[in-house]
């Protein structure tokens, strides 16, 4: 069997990260910038902290800022049509997933326009050329959008969450600054925190799993578990905030390439058609997902409980795939996701329509253990 691995091409971390921008810029001979974020990151500064070191460089930009918190085909297309009317060579992409996703498919479709619907672009698409260059500043510990080869767009038509998978569209350069972070709100570090849980369990035991990526999965639980309380309860806290964006990149390098599952099958229609935020979406769903997954995945249930610190010696297996389990449920609780789908405002009459979409998504085959439908339609229904 042979496995493949793809990165960005180069990486910075650690506070004040940003300020590598402009020598990243001129060594590459890039001209002017797209900058793709959202209005809220204008409003409160945040984007202003990356738009500064452009302009202290003198660097020639515009901005795209009408980012969708779940983006759709038409954002993807008005920001295509703002990068060809400003002459953009590269993409400054500054935010969450959103932002970075919505980059990525401008950059696709600016380099290969006969992908222009965008919609042909779900699934592994056959681009031939690599995105216009994306340089992608995170504001979120928890997507990895800034070095993985997935985006998500939604089909407004469709209603359905497109999973788009390309090499072609991973960022040239990721710059992880965990000062861009410090401002996001308690319940979005927490939902994006478990996002990148979801992330660093599902691709250690999804089927394609394999030694490098199970050495990266494991140190990013490791590390999810003992930073997340800390930038949840102490957001200006540098060792929280640091640790928190240097572990969800870790989870990034490895699912991007090996895949996730059914947890993620399942949080994407609970967007696409009910616009819950997908962090809380994935996280809301990983206990219940985790204890249908552990008969395909007990020994390596076992290593998670040790990376999480649960793990005591003279368990057996069983026990310790049930302290795994409880000690993520925990984690849950403990940062304030919702326990219940009906708090989402998702009702039992809701759940054939989520699990039609759910068995049909392109993270659903990767699961570790086979789903059918109707496991889904259970799984939903245990936490209504």
């Amino acid at each position: 069997m042979v496995n493949r691995f793809i990165l960005n091409e180069v990486s910075y971390f650690g506070p004040g990260a940003r300020k590598e921008l402009p020598g990243v810029v001129r060594r590459f001979g890039y001209k002017k910038a797209l900058v793709v974020t959202d209005k809220s990151l204008m409003k409160f500064g945040v984007a202003k902290m990356v738009i500064d070191e452009l302009d202290a460089a003198g660097i020639v930009y515009d901005i795209f800022d009408d980012v969708k918190p779940n983006p759709t085909v038409t954002n993807v297309k008005d920001g295509i049509a703002a990068c060809k009317a400003a002459g953009a060579d590269f993409i400054v992409a500054i935010g969450g997933g959103s932002a970075m996703d919505t980059a990525k498919g401008i950059g696709i479709v600016c380099n290969n326009p006969e992908f222009s619907d965008i919609v042909s672009l779900e699934g592994v698409a056959d681009t031939k050329k690599k995105s216009l260059p994306i340089i992608a500043l995170p504001t979120t510990a928890g997507t990895a959008a800034e070095t993985t080869i997935n985006y998500v767009i939604v089909d407004e038509e469709n209603q359905k969450k497109m999973v788009c998978v390309d090499p072609n569209d991973i960022p040239a350069v990721a710059i992880v600054d965990a000062e861009l972070m410090y401002s996001l709100p308690k319940g979005l570090t927490a939902s994006t925190g478990m996002d990148a849980m979801t992330h660093a369990i599902e691709g250690y035991i999804t089927k394609a799993a394999w030694e490098m990526s199970d050495m990266f999965e494991i140190k990013a639980i490791e590390m999810i578990h003992k930073y997340l309380p800390i930038a949840v309860n102490e957001p200006e806290n540098p060792e929280g905030r640091n640790g928190m964006a240097v572990a969800q990149y870790i989870a990034g390098m490895a699912f991007s390439n090996v895949g996730l599952g059914v947890d993620h099958g399942m949080a994407h229609p609970m967007s696409a058609l009910h616009d819950v935020p997908h962090g809380v979406a994935c996280a809301i769903l990983l206990p219940t997902v985790m204890r249908f997954n552990a008969p395909a995945a007990k020994d390596k249930y076992a290593e998670i409980a040790k990376a999480c610190g649960v793990y005591r010696d003279g368990m057996t297996l069983d026990e310790a795939v049930e302290a795994a389990c409880n000690e993520i449920a925990n984690l849950s609780r403990i940062v304030g996701i919702p326990e219940h789908l009906s708090e989402l405002g998702i009702h039992e009459e809701d759940i054939p329509a989520l699990a039609e979409q759910a068995i049909n998504d392109v993270c659903t085959p990767g699961n570790p253990r086979e789903v059918t439908k109707e496991d889904i339609i259970a799984i939903y229904k245990s936490i209504l």
